[in-house]
């Protein structure tokens, strides 16, 4: 009887073990609630392309949704919306530059937030006129430490919201990220 029991106990535990290393399926778009489409719709064209780990963010996103105040919800759509315009390799210039922003110490980084919010205080004209400008490469941070002489950044030109940060300026917030 002991022996029977252990057995059954260590054939639950290998059962278990297993079921919890099988990778989830993740939800085609015909799975999603209605609720789920409605608020990831801008990245329905591109759904079935996404990798799991991309979709099982979006849904997270998705759930906490619904709790969010409306003018997070307009800041998710907008950022979305904008990230669905992105060709394949704008999205992985920009996460490619995310990863390097988040390595910047820290008064590097407030540096950068403070020129993307002089840059947004901008009238739109201005904003315009600087994202003709030709850009600097981002590896300019690591140059020697000289004040800028403009210190907006310049905007991309992949047709982001004015709104929405350039994909390799200034990161998503951790609700709008879909890396």
């Amino acid at each position: 009887m002991a022996k029977a029991l252990l057995a059954l106990a260590l054939w639950l535990c290998l059962s278990f073990s297993a079921l919890a290393a099988a990778p989830k399926k993740q939800p085609t778009w015909a799975e999603l609630t209605p609720e789920q489409q409605q608020i990831l719709a801008p990245l329905a064209p591109d759904w079935e392309k996404l990798e799991p780990e991309r979709k099982r963010k979006w849904v997270g996103i998705a759930k906490r949704y619904p709790k969010m105040k409306p003018d997070q919800q307009a800041r998710v759509q907008r950022r979305m919306q904008a990230w669905a315009k992105l060709t394949p390799k704008e999205r992985q210039t920009a996460r490619e530059n995310y990863k390097k922003l988040e390595k910047l110490p820290p008064e590097k980084k407030k540096a950068l937030t403070q020129q993307w919010e002089e840059y947004n205080k901008l009238p739109e004209q201005e904003r315009r006129k600087l994202g003709s400008a030709p850009r600097k490469p981002i590896a300019a941070a690591d140059a020697p430490k000289s004040p800028p002489l403009d210190p907006a950044p310049v905007p991309t030109t992949s047709g982001a919201q004015p709104e929405a940060p350039p994909p390799d300026v200034t990161p998503a917030p951790a609700a709008a990220r879909p890396q």
